[in-house]
């Protein structure tokens, strides 16, 4: 039988030092007993590659019309899916959601081909509270798109994705955290 993706990107986040397992002060100031630094994985060139493959086909089955993501940790996924789409010959751009509106030249929040009317698939490595993606999802639907899928690597399950699926969107994660820390491929 062969690995999905997702079980290779476990493995992969492992061997990288991108998931690890001890004790960890959290940003929230409590202690976890795992760390997951998603820029390591996606922005190593073994993990974009599956990165890309692990999220361009569930792009391209919603139909899918643009993959944004919000900055910084989601540029390198973006690319990655991006690309990937191009090399499977169903090209979908990639768009990046600020933090905040530039204060000079366009004053864009959103850079990318953006078009009103698009289909978009929004993307982050984690999810937690879901306040990255929530802000991205809400960006996207100002500029007069329309979100189909909202999609990330780990799900930490403190909320977020909840929160997500409550709002209606259509939620997927690679892996997930289950209340002792543990990590597993979601589906498994």
């Amino acid at each position: 039988m062969n690995e999905s993706e997702a079980e290779i990107l476990l493995e992969l986040s492992k061997r990288l030092g991108a998931l690890r397992f001890g004790s960890f002060t959290l940003s929230s100031g409590a202690i976890g007993p795992y760390y997951f630094d998603g820029r390591l994985l996606t922005l190593d060139a073994e993990g974009a590659y599956h990165v890309g493959r692990a999220f361009q086909p569930i792009v391209r089955e919603c139909g899918a019309e643009a993959v944004a993501g919000p900055a910084l940790a989601a540029v390198p996924m973006v690319t990655a899916i991006s690309l990937t789409s191009h090399l499977e010959s169903h090209p979908v751009p990639g768009l990046i959601v600020r933090t905040e509106k530039k204060q000079h030249g366009t004053g864009k929040l959103i850079e990318g081909p953006l078009r009103e009317g698009m289909t978009v698939a929004v993307v982050d490595d984690t999810c937690t509270k879901g306040g990255s993606l929530l802000h991205a999802i809400d960006a996207v639907e100002a500029a007069g798109c329309r979100v189909v899928k909202v999609m990330c690597i780990l799900d930490r399950n403190e909320g977020g994705s909840r929160i997500i699926r409550e709002r209606c969107y259509d939620f997927v994660s690679l892996l997930e955290a289950n209340s002792n820390g543990e990590i597993r491929v979601v589906g498994e």
